[in-house]
C-alpha cells in the first residue's frame, strides 16, 4: 500500500484520511481550507474530533456551544501556539471562517466520556527536542495527559537541514511502558510551499520500506514501523500529528542501529 497520500490543492478537502482508507482502525484527518463566511461541518458517530486552526480565524460551534474570533496565527510557520476545539462523538462541529483559514479536523474512536471545550495556545505545552541538526520545535496539543478517549495530536516545526522524528522511532507493539500501539498520520506543511522534504517508514524486517518525497499539504500514514522526516537546505518543515490506538498512551522505541545518535556526547 502507498502510504503518501497527495493533496489536492485546489480541492475540498485538500486531504483527508479515514480508516477505511488507510485500512485501519483508528485514526482519521481531514485538513481544509476555507474562505472568509465559507463554513464546514463534521459530525460522525462513536468518533471524537479535535478541531484545530492551524492558520486564519474561525469561529467553532460544537451542539449548543459556540467559540468565536478562535485564531492568531497567519500561518503555521508562525511562532505561537495554536486553538484548537475538542468535540465528543455523534455531535455537530461546525466551522466558520472569519477570514481566509486553514483548518484540521482529527479523530478517533470515542465512548463519549468527555464534554466539548475550548484548548486555548496557553494551556498547551511548547518544548524543543533534540540537539544540533535534531533540533525541533513541538507543540503538544491534545497530549496524553489532557482528557480525550483516543486522539492525541501534537505539532512540529523542522528547521532549515535539520531531521526529525530522529532518530527513527516506531510505536507498532504492545509492550507497555517500553511501547505502545499507535496509528499516526503525519500532514506535511513546507516553507516555501513550493518545497519539499523526505520521509521514511520502515519495519525491522523492512516488510514496510517506503520512501517518499513529501510536498506542502500531502499525508503520510504510518500504521506501523519507524518514520523519521529529513528536511532539505533552504526550506522550513511543520507536520501535525494524529494519533491513536488501543491504549490513549505515546511510548515508542528508537531504532537500535541509531539510538547511538542520542548518546553522542
Amino acid at each position: 500500500m502507498n502510504l503518501l497520500v497527495k493533496a489536492d490543492q485546489v480541492g475540498k478537502p485538500l486531504v483527508e484520511v479515514t480508516p477505511a482508507s488507510a485500512g485501519w482502525t483508528h485514526v482519521g484527518f481531514r485538513a481544509v481550507k476555507l474562505a472568509a463566511q465559507e463554513r464546514e461541518v463534521w459530525q460522525q458517530p462513536g468518533r471524537e474530533c479535535c478541531v484545530v486552526i492551524l492558520a486564519g480565524k474561525a469561529s467553532v460551534r460544537v451542539g449548543e456551544q459556540q467559540w468565536t474570533h478562535l485564531g492568531e496565527r497567519q500561518s503555521v510557520f508562525d511562532d505561537m501556539a495554536p486553538y484548537a476545539v475538542y468535540a465528543p462523538p455523534g455531535v455537530a462541529v461546525e466551522v466558520t471562517a472569519e477570514s481566509a483559514a486553514e483548518v484540521a479536523f482529527c479523530s478517533a474512536p470515542s465512548a463519549g466520556n468527555h464534554p466539548a471545550r475550548l484548548i486555548t495556545p496557553d494551556s498547551m505545552q511548547r518544548s524543543v527536542r533534540g540537539k544540533d541538526a535534531n533540533t525541533r520545535y513541538v507543540t503538544d496539543i491534545l497530549p496524553q495527559g489532557e482528557p480525550a478517549d483516543g486522539l492525541l495530536v501534537v505539532e512540529v516545526r523542522t528547521p532549515s537541514g535539520h531531521s526529525s522524528s530522529y532518530p527513527p522511532h516506531k510505536h507498532d507493539r504492545d509492550a507497555l511502558p517500553e511501547e505502545s500501539v499507535l496509528e499516526e498520520t503525519y500532514y506535511h506543511r513546507l516553507n516555501p510551499a513550493q518545497g519539499f522534504a523526505f520521509q521514511r517508514v520502515y519495519t525491522d524486517d523492512r516488510r514496510i520500506d517506503q520512501s517518499m518525497a513529501v510536498e506542502d499539504h500531502d499525508v503520510v500514514m504510518v500504521p506501523e514501523g519507524y518514520h523519521p522526516v529529513s528536511v532539505p537546505y533552504g526550506y522550513e518543515s511543520y507536520y501535525l500529528n494524529v494519533m491513536a490506538g488501543p491504549k490513549r498512551e505515546w511510548c515508542f522505541k528508537n531504532d537500535p542501529a541509531h539510538e547511538w545518535i542520542i548518546a553522542k556526547p
